[in-house]
């Protein structure tokens, strides 16, 4: 099979860059698979497609950017030029752009696969029905919020005109066969980046204690609250800590990161790493001591929980929407705390810290619920859909039978 993949993908800074990556190093993997083709958004830098593992050809086509409007000419050309036998789509309603139009028309791409017969599979991270539009940046304009609700739903059900939708969350799956009437969503388990053949080192170095945060900030991922909340358990402990705040602005709030910054710049022991390159993201996360989900709203299944339970570490996060479900429907655990309340958040970084035995519970805990849906197990489930792509697809052969003669 000639694979392709359409997604942002490093050293790309747009959204599932990352997730890309990791789906690209374990497809390739598959005896099944002949050849990658990336359908990708133009990077200045090249993209990283060297991997130490042994795998099948990949082709690397930058055949749109962020925000452009010829996106969906430039996609089908490229589609048109390497002519794969299916297309996996990594999408999120903004993968293609900020802006309204941009960002539509991008979505139309499988559509466009489903009217030419290429089996194709749309992985959505996120619906608009459980987005926070004020929290998550988008608007808090009650009218603007209906609108884009609007929208949201016609998109959706262009969305849902592909071959298969493929959801992270099981209510995400029984939002849309209710609202939409859906039969082609399946649930397909978000799956664990990097899962080590031998276990993590669940200690912790004495000093400093790394609290670690990872994503793209500004929105609803906003770290004052756990600046303020460290330095309350510094006062309280005499713990010797260090706040390291990994990643970028959100898209959608530029500058945000430096102008908190400049705001803490009194502070002592905080680190903004800014952008983590993928070589760099075991590193960062082994030398953590927790991991800490300073949320008000969520978006869709944590990447970063994942990374955080296959690297073995305990993690503090808000008791609320998606991460909550994660809990219930994988198996991972957490110190939870009252979104915009810096005292409970204090209080739950205080009390993985001194309670080593509460600490190293959460952490096996995050690391069995990790090992349980390896990315190799994930792509295995995606070539079986493609298949059944395929298989339903294929010309029914007409039986006639012959008609009987009597001697």
């Amino acid at each position: 099979m000639r694979l392709a993949i359409l997604t942002a993908y490093p050293p790309s800074k747009v959204t599932l860059n990352e997730y890309a990556y990791h789906l690209v190093k374990h497809f390739r993997q598959k005896k099944s698979v002949t050849e990658l083709v990336l359908l990708t958004d133009k990077t200045e830098g090249k993209k990283d497609i060297t991997f130490i593992e042994e795998g099948c050809k990949i082709t690397v086509k930058e055949c749109w950017k962020f925000n452009g409007y010829l996106n969906i000419i430039n996609v089908i050309k490229a589609i048109n030029n390497t002519q794969p036998d299916a297309v996996l789509f990594n999408l999120q309603f903004m993968k293609f752009g900020d802006k309204k139009i941009a960002a539509a028309l991008g979505l139309l791409l499988p559509l466009v696969c489903k009217l030419k017969h290429i089996p194709n599979i749309v992985l959505l991270h996120n619906i608009l029905e459980e987005v926070d539009l004020g929290a998550a940046g988008f608007t808090s304009n009650k009218l603007l919020q209906k609108a884009y609700g609007f929208i949201g739903t016609t998109l959706t059900k262009l969305i849902l005109q592909s071959d298969t939708v493929v959801v992270t969350m099981q209510k995400y799956v029984a939002i849309l066969e209710k609202k939409y009437n859906a039969k082609n969503v399946f649930l397909i388990p978000h799956g664990t980046f990097e899962v080590s053949k031998e276990k993590p080192d669940f200690s912790i170095r004495n000093s400093p204690l790394q609290i670690m945060t990872f994503g793209k900030f500004g929105t609803y991922k906003k770290v004052e609250s756990l600046i303020e909340a460290v330095e309350k358990v510094r006062t309280t402990t005499g713990l010797d800590l260090e706040v390291v705040i990994a990643g970028t602005d959100n898209p959608n709030v530029t500058g945000y990161l430096a102008k908190v910054q400049e705001e803490y710049k009194h502070v002592p022991q905080l680190r903004f790493t800014g952008y983590v390159e993928e070589h760099d993201v075991s590193t960062l996360f082994k030398e953590s001591a927790v991991v800490v989900f300073p949320y008000t709203s969520t978006t869709g299944s944590s990447g970063v929980l994942h990374q955080a339970g296959s690297y073995g570490k305990a993690v503090i996060m808000p008791d609320l929407g998606d991460l909550a479900l994660l809990v219930k429907d994988e198996g991972y655990q957490g110190e939870f705390f009252e979104p915009n309340s810096i005292e409970s958040l204090a209080s739950a970084i205080e009390v993985l810290l001194t309670n080593d035995t509460h600490r190293l519970n959460i952490a096996k805990a995050n690391y069995k619920a990790a090992t349980a849906y390896p990315m190799e197990k994930i792509t295995n489930m995606y070539l079986n859909k493609f298949n059944q792509i395929r298989n339903r697809n294929a010309p029914q052969k007409t039986i006639v039978s012959k008609p009987v003669t009597l001697d």
